[in-house]
């Protein structure tokens, strides 16, 4: 599984590099915050959502402490997309959030 640390992350928001982010937390999670890019699928939807995402994008994976995006990123890459697991989720995020 390909990973990314939350330092990355927010370096390459931070450079403008165009950056894909899911946040597969529950809804009152998110509602604690979320990084402003991500969009917000949760874990129990993604599969359902898979017409909504692009294979020609890459996409990082977002949760609390980093088990359940890695979940999603296996799943994601089992179905052919290129995606990265955010190591750490929103507990090593320093950057900034909605």
């Amino acid at each position: 599984m390909k990973e990314i640390s939350a330092i990355e992350l927010e370096h390459e928001l931070k450079t403008g590099k165009d950056v894909m982010i899911i946040d597969v937390r529950e809804v009152d999670e998110v509602a604690a915050g979320k990084i402003p890019e991500a969009i917000h699928i949760p874990l129990g939807l993604i599969e359902f959502r898979l017409h909504e995402l692009d294979k020609t994008k890459e996409y990082i994976m977002v949760c609390r402490s980093g088990a359940r995006s890695g979940r999603a990123t296996e799943f994601l890459q089992s179905q052919g997309f290129n995606v990265k697991n955010m190591v750490g989720g929103m507990l090593s995020w320093e950057g900034n959030v909605v």
